[in-house]
């Protein structure tokens, strides 16, 4: 395969769990224009940034077509997806206007050639140039909730996105937890001294 022989560190990641997420102002193609954005512009919002290795790839385009078909999912959770690879944004539009697949996409595709995103996040993979599939999630007030790092030969799952970010805000919001394979509508637990020892 085409990544069995690299090898990636994640000791340069500077990112942690309930810390805020660096900030980016990068250029992406949306809605058919190339536009600056930054991480800011989505303050308020839940976010998933959603990264992978190249564009006009195999893996690639289906994890982008998933995310694209449940993107209304993801609206309606006040939550906003950009896929981010170290294509340059002109390579997202040509990838765009060659792919059914890629049509259907309605999400921000933000370019990052010169890696800064990438290294900033802990997802490049300093051999190609290319970014390891990372998922991270970032809470309206700029806070990482979630981050996973993936081999790039194994694709991720929408439903499970959409999951952890149900149980990150029904967290937020009541204030108990979300055990193992919890979906909106199970019991949560309320952590106590009651429950040591009884689960």
């Amino acid at each position: 395969m085409r990544y069995k022989y690299l090898t990636h560190s994640l000791r340069h990641t500077m990112i942690k769990i309930n810390q805020l997420a660096p900030e980016f102002c990068e250029e992406v193609y949306h809605n058919d224009e190339i536009k600056r954005v930054s991480l800011a512009d989505y303050k308020g919002k839940w976010v998933v940034l959603f990264f992978y290795p190249a564009d006009f790839t195999f893996v690639c385009p289906t994890e982008l077509s998933d995310l694209a078909d449940k993107y209304k999912q993801f609206k309606e959770l006040n939550c906003e997806v950009i896929s981010v690879s170290t294509d340059r944004a002109f390579v997202h539009k040509a990838w765009h206007d060659v792919s059914d697949t890629i049509k259907k996409i309605q999400y921000p595709m933000l370019a990052d050639p010169t890696h800064s995103v990438c290294k900033a996040y802990g997802t490049l993979i300093e051999d190609v140039g290319e970014s390891l599939r990372a998922t991270i999630i970032i809470n309206p007030e700029g806070v990482i909730k979630v981050f996973e790092y993936h081999d790039n030969d194994i694709g991720r799952n929408g439903d499970e996105i959409l999951r952890k970010i149900q149980a990150a805000q029904f967290s937020a919001k009541h204030g108990e937890v979300c055990p193992m394979n919890w979906k909106p509508g199970e019991k949560t637990l309320k952590p106590g001294l009651d429950l040591v020892g009884k689960i």
